[in-house]
């Protein structure tokens, strides 16, 4: 049976031989009370939470059983295993972080992204906890797995991504680049390797660093695997995925690392660079053509947003837009009606019209529902993550959109080129911030 694939999350689904093997290890790390009773024992102390070796242990095999697949070599058993704890405290930070902070999943979040990952398996919702338990997953347990998931991303998108500033200087210099470098028209695969350094480091510190960063370049260039040195060596968050940035256009690289990539054959590691994270040791693995279009299906719409408050519930607030829509399709002015109604501060001022846009422009959610419209026609109200709407169809067309399209794109791989180093750089400063205690 296939693997259940989820949505962009950084989950792998393993075998039943493995979970066996994770339940195995985990019973080996606990101990009988007085009582007879089984005792977890602590792996690390983060702050004021822990982490346990039950669940270091599974994550252990889980990551191992996935290099064995990969047929990548393992390091040491306690090189790897210090490895994945490194990671679970992290996790353990940003969740303790998120905690709070006050960021929560809801469960028609979760349910949303449980919905995804079955969409992509050819399979329905209610289909998703059998073909699960056929991989000897248990479905309650994935579930607050993704819910986690789904936290830390929501956590990073408040803190890293959100904090990233595009200017339109920056724009016009990606495109200037763009244009008179053949490389900029191409996508590179890349490994990486971070031996970090503490963000107020000594000079010992730094040496010591610089000194891992050479021995680990050396090893690369005298054929040791690369994906290998990573896995025992680097601070990523990459590394237990063996460095692996994926494809990546040149201009998408992280930012220090676009003209080092650039300058590599395909197979070839870079000498060590050294950025305020650390020391960084790049390959490239590979290198393609990257096609760019420039038109695209357009469509010119408008709508009305109301919210849900302590004093008007959901079926509140979609009653008073059923009550809208009878007054639009019985005459009444849309455009009016968005003016006095709707609560979208960026459309309702221009009589909810969101003008001409593409794909990705708006949430999934949204744009399903316009995708169901046709031309003039208005949709039944209709919830997403910003609260209830109607929708208006005004027209489709197609767009030459070239230049719109480059800067849009030129704009999301600058955000996607400075978004490694901020997390990286975020990261090591909430684990530099916290309390942790390795118990043996």
């Amino acid at each position: 049976m296939r693997r259940i694939m989820t949505p962009g999350f950084s989950f792998v689904a393993v075998s039943v031989a493995a979970l066996a093997l994770c339940g195995t290890a985990a019973a080996q790390t606990r101990e009988l009370d007085t009582r007879g009773v089984m005792l977890d024992r602590i792996a690390a102390i983060v702050n004021d939470g822990v982490v346990l070796n039950s669940d270091l242990d599974a994550q252990l095999e889980m990551v191992s059983e996935r290099l064995r697949q990969q047929k990548l070599e393992l390091p040491p058993q306690n090189v790897l295993r210090q490895q994945v704890l490194e990671r679970l405290v992290v996790q353990e930070i940003q969740l303790q972080r998120a905690q709070h902070d006050g960021i929560k999943v809801t469960d028609e979040t979760l349910n949303s992204a449980l919905q995804d990952v079955a969409h992509r398996n050819n399979l329905t919702l209610s289909q998703l906890p059998q073909a699960l338990a056929a991989q000897g997953l248990d479905y309650a347990a994935y579930r607050e797995d993704l819910r986690k998931e789904i936290t830390l991303s929501m956590l990073r998108q408040r803190d890293v991504m959100e904090r990233i500033v595009v200017t339109p200087k920056e724009i016009d210099q990606y495109l200037d680049k763009q244009a008179r470098m053949p490389s900029g028209n191409h996508e590179y695969n890349v490994s990486h390797i971070l031996i970090a350094v503490p963000q107020e480091a000594t000079q010992a510190q730094l040496d010591d660093a610089a000194r891992r960063a050479s021995e680990v370049y050396q090893k690369a260039r005298s054929g040791e695997d690369f994906a290998r040195l990573a896995v025992a060596y680097s601070n990523s968050q990459t590394a237990l995925e063996g460095g692996s940035l994926g494809w990546r256009k040149g201009t998408e690289l992280p930012t220090f690392l676009t003209d080092v990539v650039e300058k590599l054959k395909p197979g070839e590691v870079s000498e060590p660079l050294r950025t305020p994270t650390g020391f960084h040791l790049v390959k490239l693995n590979d290198v393609r053509g990257a096609d760019t279009k420039a038109i695209e299906d357009q469509v010119h719409s408008r709508h009305i947003l109301m919210k849900t408050t302590e004093l008007a519930d959901d079926a509140t607030v979609k009653q008073k837009l059923n009550a809208l829509r009878d007054r639009i399709l019985k005459g009444e002015d849309f455009s009016g009606l968005a003016q006095t109604n709707s609560e979208d501060p960026g459309s309702a001022a221009q009589g909810g019209d969101l003008g001409w846009t593409g794909p990705g422009a708006f949430a999934p959610e949204f744009e399903q529902h316009l995708a169901t419209l046709k031309d003039g026609e208005i949709s039944e109200p209709f919830k997403t993550q910003y609260g209830w709407h109607i929708v208006q169809m005004l027209g489709h067309r197609q767009f030459d959109a070239t230049d719109d399209v480059k800067r849009r794109k030129a704009m999301e791989a600058i955000r996607a080129s400075k978004a490694d180093e901020e997390t990286e750089i975020w990261l090591r400063r909430l684990r530099d911030e916290a309390y942790v205690e390795f118990k043996s």
